[in-house]
Parts: structure tokens; C-alpha cells; sequence
């Protein structure tokens, strides 16, 4: 026996070349069988577009949210899918992108499942739900843990439309919005001109006022010509940009007509199905991925834009009155009856939603300490310093 055998035995191996013809081929079946057990099959097809249309403005921050979406699914694919991310209308307006994509004219978009209320008001459940205690994290929850994405598949199946849906980024609770003045009673919101969306606009109809679902483009320039007398859009960055304190220098915060929210990414169902299952996997913790990163870069921003509308541009916020809340709790009382009445399926989620909150929110109500408290000890003053308070 040789040196270089006898090194290979006296260390427990012995090289597929130093090895009978027989043994060569035994040991090279089982490496690849090893390789197969250990290793999923993974596809090297070749590059897959998808036309990505987000429903927002190429400079609105929702857009950019759009786009770091689409950012990972690139990167993480290494090109082997690649999103072609496109600007609101750049094929179809945002109110048409979930057509657009049933159709095949888009393959994919980003905005929210409150647009598609006009089908079924069940769709808003997913998009802007009611205000149960909880917040977008633990509505995003019980997407995921609770139900909430099987019921969201089963409405899709229903409508017979064909998409996949992944719903994605926790927004924090929107304003009660713009106006000319401040808004100290429920009575001032009746017979007025107010744009929302989703079942926000059924809650504020229940004020009596007088109810414009258009796009966020459109918004501003209603205001300017009188066509709106308030609005709601989101959050500092968006409505900075979108310029709302050109047209309007009262703020008023907090509400529960859009008390969380997330947004919707989709699909063309028979586009994505046909996709190798490692890259629809990626595009499955990618709009997870994304959903963590979006609320990071929201606390990021959000402050810093609402502080500039203040100190820069002349905004005075206010906090709404407890009444105009409490009157919108009671408003939603009516909505949830009436459309749960209407539909059966409508009242199945409101079902899960409610059982899911029943036990998620206490825990979170009982479990975490007040935050004001700590905020008015280490800072002197209570959160809201620079607001007034009505």
C-alpha cells in the first residue's frame, strides 16, 4: 500500500479514485442522493418581468414603500424575477389597478384593499377594518395567525377573481383630516363635503356629511376649488407632499373612521402560479420583509414631516374631541349591523375579527404599560405639547 493510502485510511476515508469501479459508482449514487435530500430542487429559468403598478404618486412615500418592495423581490431573485415598478395611472388610475391585474393588462400592484369596496364591502375589512382596540401590527396578526388570510383567499375565490393577495404594512391611525376650521363638535361634520375611502365612508355618512371618495391626486385641487370642505389622506409625509397646508392650515389628529390600516400587494393568480416555487416565495417574506420595514421608516419620517408642517409651514393641529370619537364608535355600531345584515360573509369576518381582538387586545391592555406616563416623566411635558387641544 502506497503513502497516500495509507494516509486515507489511517483518517477514516478513502478517495472515490483510490476505490474499486464498483465502489466509485456506489459513492457517487450517494453523494447525489445526499445532495437531493438536503437541497430543494431549485429552477434556473430565465428572467420573469412583471409590470408592478403601485395606486400613489411617483413622490408620494407610499410609493417609495412600493418600491423598496420591489427592491427586495429583485434583489433576493438575483434577477431571476425582476418588478417593473410603475407610478398611479401610469397604465390604469388606482381605482382600476385591481381590474387591471384580474385582466392580465398589469401583473401586479400595490395600494390598499379599501379601493375594492365598491364590489363588496367586505374588501374594506381587509384594507381599513373596524376599530376593535386593536392596532395595524395586531390586525396584520390576525391576517396571519388568526384566520384573517384564508378569509381574505375565500372572498377572492368568491368574487371569482383571479389573484393572490398579501396584505403588508401596519399604518399607524390616520387624522380625522383637513379643514377650514377646527372641528369641536359632531354637528360641524353634518352635510359636508369630506373625502375618505372604504368603510370610513359609510361611518362619516352616518354624521351626515356628504361623502366624495376620489383618488389622492385629486384631493388638493377639490379643496382648492371648493369642491371639498375636508379630507382625510393618510399621514404627515403623504399629505405634506400631496399638498394639503397649501390649501388648508387645520389639522385635526386621531379618529376612528381609519383607526389602522395596511396595504395590499397582488397578483395576477394565473401569472404568479405559473412562477417556480422559490420565487413565489420570495415574493411571499418579501412583502413580509418589507411590511417590518415600512413602520421603521414611517416612525422615521412621519414625525419629522408633521414637526416642518408646523414649524414651517403654519399647521395647527388639534386633537379631535372625545364626543367626535365616541359618536364615531356609535356610528360604527351601525355600519358593522347594517352591512353584516346585508351579507353573510361580511358578518363571518367581522365574527373573526372581533373573537380575535377579544383576547389579542386585552392581553395587550393588561400586559404593556401606559406610554404617556413615561413620556410626561422623561420629557416634562405630555406628547402633544405642540398640539392644541380643543
Amino acid at each position: 500500500m502506497d503513502d497516500d493510502k495509507r494516509d486515507a485510511q489511517s483518517e477514516g476515508r478513502l478517495d472515490n479514485a483510490a476505490a474499486p469501479p464498483s465502489r466509485r459508482r456506489f459513492l457517487a449514487g450517494a453523494a447525489a442522493g445526499t445532495v437531493a435530500a438536503g437541497f430543494p430542487m431549485v429552477s434556473f429559468a430565465q428572467t420573469e418581468v412583471f409590470n408592478f403598478q403601485s395606486t400613489w404618486n411617483s413622490r408620494d412615500i407610499f410609493h417609495e414603500y412600493a418600491a423598496d418592495f420591489v427592491r427586495t423581490v429583485n434583489e433576493m431573485s438575483g434577477g431571476r424575477l425582476r418588478l417593473n415598478l410603475l407610478p398611479t395611472s401610469a397604465v390604469v388610475g388606482a381605482f382600476q389597478l385591481q381590474d387591471a391585474v384580474v385582466k392580465g393588462v398589469l401583473d401586479g400592484g400595490h395600494g390598499v384593499a379599501a379601493y375594492w369596496s365598491g364590489k363588496t364591502k367586505a374588501f374594506s375589512l381587509f384594507g381599513t377594518p373596524p376599530p376593535f382596540g386593536w392596532d395595524a401590527h395586531q390586525f396584520l396578526g390576525w391576517i396571519k395567525y388568526g384566520g384573517g388570510q384564508q378569509l381574505y383567499d375565500e372572498l377572492v375565490a368568491k368574487l371569482g377573481l383571479d389573484l393572490v393577495g398579501f396584505l403588508t404594512g401596519p399604518m399607524p391611525s390616520q387624522p380625522l383630516g383637513w379643514f377650514r376650521e377646527p372641528i369641536r363638535e359632531v354637528a360641524q361634520l353634518r352635510g359636508m363635503k369630506y373625502r375618505t375611502v372604504g368603510l370610513a365612508a359609510d361611518v362619516m355618512r352616518e354624521f351626515g356629511a356628504a361623502v366624495v371618495v376620489i383618488g389622492s391626486g385629486d384631493v388638493v385641487p377639490a379643496i382648492e376649488r371648493g369642491l371639498l370642505e375636508g379630507a382625510e389622506f393618510n399621514n404627515p409625509s403623504s399629505d405634506r407632499m400631496l399638498g394639503f397646508p397649501d390649501v388648508s392650515k387645520t389639522l385635526m389628529l386621531r379618529s376612528y373612521h381609519q383607526d389602522c390600516e395596511s396595504f395590499e400587494i397582488i397578483f395576477n393568480r394565473t401569472r404568479f402560479t405559473k412562477l417556480p416555487r422559490e420565487l413565489q416565495a420570495i415574493v411571499k417574506y418579501a412583502a413580509e420583509a418589507s411590511s417590518s420595514d415600512m413602520y421603521w421608516k414611517a416612525m422615521h419620517r412621519y414625525p419629522k414631516d408633521l414637526e416642518k408642517m408646523r414649524t414651517e409651514q403654519g399647521v395647527k393641529t388639534y386633537l379631535t374631541p372625545d364626543a367626535i370619537l365616541e359618536a364615531q364608535l356609535r356610528a360604527w355600531d351601525v355600519v358593522i349591523a347594517r352591512e353584516s345584515e346585508a351579507d353573510p360573509f361580511f358578518r363571518k369576518i367581522i365574527a373573526s375579527q372581533k373573537a380575535y381582538c377579544e383576547k389579542t387586545v386585552a392581553f395587550h391592555i393588561e400586559n404593556n404599560t401606559p406610554k404617556e406616563a413615561a413620556y410626561r416623566h422623561f420629557f416634562g411635558r405630555r406628547p402633544t405639547a405642540s398640539s392644541d387641544k380643543l
